[in-house]
């Protein structure tokens, strides 16, 4: 992947450009590319590049994938051990798999070669100021300036900001925030004799803070070691992550890498467009509220934001741009809007008793069946409201 480009660039107006080159935005990228459309996608990173993520790939990351594509698994799950707050441990397995375990660099990177494959073009090493959709840097109002740090101008007839949860892809459209959560992680190598107790079984710890807890996922040779909570909490989000790693005996183990990151769920009255922009993934604030889960997530809202820019990019006037945009947010929150207001509520019930989630998933046999069928995506956590007249009234009960 080069960061050079080619003296036609300055006057090329490109269909689609993608800002931001995570699952979002690679999906956006294919999306648009395999319907003909010229696609550039701009990424300030050179790849492939680490992110801070657990990287468990359930059912709907799955089936959101391009077709033909080979998920890299480290691991595929068989077994979930439950923790509350360090007690009360209890393992459920499964027969089939649950979910996959994935190295973050590897599976970015093979998006975007699916993308390239299907005609986009990569620019990395690149970052974006700014977009402008009127002024002196914009030729006719069916096009978008991106505007690159330097002065470099890009055109598009349509824009998708994929450009992760701190986006200004995010900020030009106007993306608002009601939940900020602080994930702290640790890729922690580990001898052979320990990575075998591992293999093929993950742990989740609800933690000490309201709406807190904690993941090991195995990965070979590596534990991936992470705890989410509530921005604001960062000391105590900390301790717990040092003391999470003593409890399970890995404190002796170097980590290779420490990190930490900001996730960022939109308001429900948030926009997703503002004239021929889109933003999708965590650039729109899209992700599961309880679970924090993103990847599939940014799957779903890239694809569609890629087949939707490409009406845009279509569209002969405002009006008719905004109406594939007001199109695009509609598939948006029909599916994954719908998901994330039982995803809201879900962390309600988890804030306030997180006991009775642990004593429910680990003994009522109907709440890990469900807790299967979501990892596997046989059916979404909305669905299972909607449909088990249970999971309905103990969720309505604590509405009110």
């Amino acid at each position: 992947m080069s960061s050079e480009k080619s003296a036609d660039d300055a006057r090329q107006v490109w269909d689609v450009v993608v800002v931001g080159a995570g699952p979002a935005g690679a999906s956006a990228a294919y999306a648009a590319a395999v319907a003909g459309r010229s696609v550039l996608v701009l990424e300030k990173a050179e790849l492939p590049r680490y992110k801070t993520c657990g990287g468990g790939i359930i059912g709907p990351s799955r089936d959101a994938l391009p077709p033909g594509f080979e998920l890299p698994l480290r691991d595929r799950v068989h077994a979930v051990t439950f923790t509350l707050d360090g007690k009360f441990s209890r393992t459920r397995r499964s027969r089939k798999t649950l979910f996959g375990l994935i190295n973050r660099p590897e599976f970015d990177q093979q998006l975007v070669e699916y993308a390239q494959k299907a005609g986009a073009e990569v620019r990395t090493g690149v970052t974006v100021a700014r977009v402008e959709q009127h002024g002196p840097a914009v030729p006719d109002r069916r096009t978008v300036a991106v505007v690159l740090q330097g002065g470099e101008t890009v055109l598009a007839r349509a824009v998708v900001g994929a450009d992760g949860s701190a986006s200004r892809i995010g900020a030009h459209v106007g993306v608002k925030l009601d939940q900020v959560d602080l994930g702290l992680e640790a890729e922690i190598p580990v001898p052979a004799t320990v990575a075998e107790d591992w293999a093929g079984r993950v742990l989740i710890d609800w933690g000490p803070m309201p709406g807190s807890y904690g993941w090991v996922f195995p990965k070979g040779d590596t534990l991936t070691v992470g705890v989410i909570s509530k921005r604001g909490e960062g000391a105590a989000t900390k301790r717990y992550l040092e003391d999470f790693v003593a409890r399970l005996g890995l404190a002796g183990f170097e980590p290779s890498i420490s990190s930490g990151h900001l996730t960022r769920c939109r308001s429900d009255d948030s926009p997703l467009s503002r004239g021929r922009v889109l933003v999708c993934g965590d650039a729109a604030g899209l992700l599961e509220p309880w679970t924090r889960e993103g990847i599939s997530f940014a799957l779903r809202s890239g694809r569609l934001a890629g087949e939707w820019a490409v009406r845009i990019a279509e569209a002969g006037d405002a009006v008719d741009a905004r109406r594939q945009a007001l199109n695009y947010a509609f598939a948006v929150k029909a599916g994954l809007g719908v998901e994330m207001g039982v995803g809201r509520r879900m962390l309600t019930l988890f804030e306030r008793r997180p006991g009775l989630l642990h004593t429910a998933i680990t003994t009522f046999r109907p709440a890990w069946n469900a807790f299967a069928k979501i990892t596997r995506g046989s059916s979404t956590l909305a669905e299972i409201v909607r449909t088990h007249p249970m999971a309905g009234r103990v969720l309505s009960r604590l509405d009110r």
